[in-house]
């Protein structure tokens, strides 16, 4: 990351040149986010200019090397990324643009925040969540390097600890990507399982209400589809390997809701084996799951 060191002090001296606009106008628009990433990618951890494709089937940027594609990326304007319904929207429409060109990284960045995530049966692995505005640079970045976009990423320490700005009062319901389920009339953030966010066939296990609120009647059902039957119906429609990740889903949404052991002196069976078989699978630090329960 040496290089990307040289060349941070010129990147944020540029980034605030790019973002004058915003303090001259009512803010900044969204090609001011597009061009900061731009210079991110290129000045700082080494793609050409070359290897950026812009509009290809209505994605912002396509990353590719020698053809290949390597990274997608969806950019906002900036300091629209506030809050976990806003980063939340964009990727699901990132996510929407890569199952059709088949990019297995999608990223979404307003200039200032850069979160990028491996598409992963059922979900989102965290790869990189930066914050580009700040004086030193994130050693994290390199995973979206020329080097590093191929590898499994290892999580390096960032010298300064830094979180989102809170959300401007309460936020609007997600559309992204404005589709509903033709029987539950829910939005993808709503299902356990999605097998692609631009085809609701696949969306299976609803466990939230359209509000994104926990829909108690229909979590427990949702664990039961996948750890014992559902109305003597075994669930076939999601992939062995996604199971881990569609449980750690609904565990969480569980716990928030109360119910798991052992904060819950007294949980339904369904929980307890829930807790049990989580047990069986290796613990995901950090996980993008398709719905945040609220």
């Amino acid at each position: 990351m040496s290089r990307a060191e040289a060349a941070w002090p010129t990147f944020l001296a540029r980034r605030r040149e790019r973002l004058t606009e915003g303090h001259r106008y009512a803010g900044a628009p969204e090609k001011v986010a597009e061009n900061i990433v731009e210079d991110l990618l290129t000045g700082v951890l080494g793609w050409a200019f070359s290897d950026l494709n812009h509009q290809v089937a209505r994605c912002d940027i396509l990353v590719t090397h020698l053809g290949v594609r390597r990274l997608l990326i969806e950019t906002k304007r900036p300091g629209a990324l506030r809050g976990a319904h806003a980063v939340e929207a964009a990727f699901l429409q990132a996510q929407g643009y890569a199952e059709t060109l088949r990019v297995g990284l999608v990223a979404v960045s307003d200039g200032a925040h850069l979160f990028a995530s491996d598409l992963v049966p059922g979900g989102r692995h965290t790869r990189v969540e930066a914050d580009v505005s700040m004086e030193e640079v994130d050693q994290n970045l390199w995973w979206l390097s020329p080097d590093g976009v191929y590898r499994n990423p290892i999580p390096l320490p960032h010298p300064t600890a830094w979180a989102l700005a809170p959300s401007q009062g309460p936020p609007e319901p997600l559309d992204a990507p404005g589709l509903l389920h033709p029987k539950y009339q829910l939005p993808v953030t709503c299902f356990g399982y999605a097998g692609s966010v631009t085809h609701p066939s696949t969306w299976h296990l609803p466990y939230l209400d359209a509000h994104g609120e926990i829909d108690h009647n229909r979590l427990p059902k949702a664990i039961q589809a996948v750890l014992t039957n559902y109305r003597g119906a075994h669930v076939s429609s999601i992939p062995e390997e996604a199971v881990p990740l569609v449980l750690q889903r609904l565990a969480v949404a569980a716990r928030r809701a109360g119910r798991m052991p052992p904060e819950c002196l007294e949980p339904a069976a369904i929980y307890v084996q829930l807790a049990q078989a989580l047990l069986q699978f290796p613990p995901v630090d950090k996980e993008d799951s398709a719905a945040q329960p609220r």
